[in-house]
């Protein structure tokens, strides 16, 4: 697997539970070689919330990407168009709101306009999912994107199917597999996988 001298966006919204564990992949795709450009939602660049303050998870983000700066408005975001394109962009992790903005065209983000300028320039968009109503009213989007061209899912399933029966997340250390299978074209599979277990 490679993607040494990729320009990766990793786009971040605000899953805050799920924060902690998409670090590791950040700097994971940097340690692949890839530039790792980061994005966060405005949810993420306001929120406090007891996995960790929004203050904390920028210092993190920064950290784990590597960079100085985090694109964290919608004007950062549309240079990525035809300025200065990205090789893919990920969404980790996706929150159902945004799920259903993404499938709707609501632009209102800088992950999401980092994700639309990505598709202008027929990219793939990599997407982590982590909501609890994806077996729920946002199926319908979920499916929306999956036939969308160009855009790929990270590998995912139930995380808490007795607790949360409407709840799916993706298999986040499967990130970098699924990039690069996008990069050439390729949904990375299988894609409904086992994420629960007893």
């Amino acid at each position: 697997m490679t993607l040494k001298g990729k320009r990766i966006g990793f786009g971040v919204t605000g899953s805050h539970c799920t924060l902690e564990e998409i670090m590791p992949e950040m700097k994971r795709l940097r340690e692949m070689g890839a530039e790792v450009i980061p994005f966060v939602s405005h949810t993420v660049l306001s929120t406090d919330t007891k996995f960790g303050s929004s203050d904390h998870w920028k210092k993190e983000i920064l950290k784990a990407s590597g960079q100085d700066d985090i694109i964290d408005s919608i004007v950062k975001a549309e240079p990525f168009g035809p300025k200065t394109p990205l090789d893919a962009m990920l969404i980790a992790p996706l929150t159902g709101t945004s799920i259903s903005k993404f499938a709707n065209a609501m632009t209102d983000s800088p992950v999401l306009m980092g994700a639309k300028a990505t598709l202008r320039n027929s990219k793939p968009v990599v997407l982590a999912i982590s909501t609890n109503d994806a077996l729920g009213l946002n199926g319908v989007n979920v499916m929306k994107l999956m036939a969308t061209k160009n855009i790929y899912f990270v590998p995912f399933g139930q995380d808490a199917p007795e607790q949360k029966p409407n709840s799916l997340v993706a298999r986040m250390e499967a990130i970098p597999a699924t990039i690069e299978a996008a990069i050439h074209g390729r949904q990375y599979q299988p894609v409904i996988i086992e994420k629960f277990r007893d």
